[in-house]
């Protein structure tokens, strides 16, 4: 369906019921295509499959093992840690 600008303004309801339903509306200046209006639909999103990663994703044994030095990086000023050593 095409309509121009003017009715388009004047008819804008109806023509959104329309694209809702499915119904593409070409909107024309000067007989000149410049706009649509289409329905919006929800992209699709993948379905989850609960483990579909089992087998691609590794812990380290040592994952949860706290890292004094490290720790003692994020606390200290440089200064501090210069005199330690």
């Amino acid at each position: 369906m095409q309509v121009n600008i003017r009715d388009a303004e004047a008819r804008l309801s109806e023509l959104i019921e329309r694209a809702q339903a499915g119904e593409e509306v070409t909107i024309c200046k000067a007989r000149k295509p410049v706009a649509r209006l289409i329905p919006d639909r929800e992209p699709e999103r993948p379905k989850r499959v609960p483990g579909s990663l089992k087998g691609k994703i590794w812990i380290s044994p040592d994952f949860d093992e706290f890292d004094k030095e490290l720790a003692w990086s994020f606390r200290s000023t440089r200064a501090e840690r210069s005199i330690q050593r």
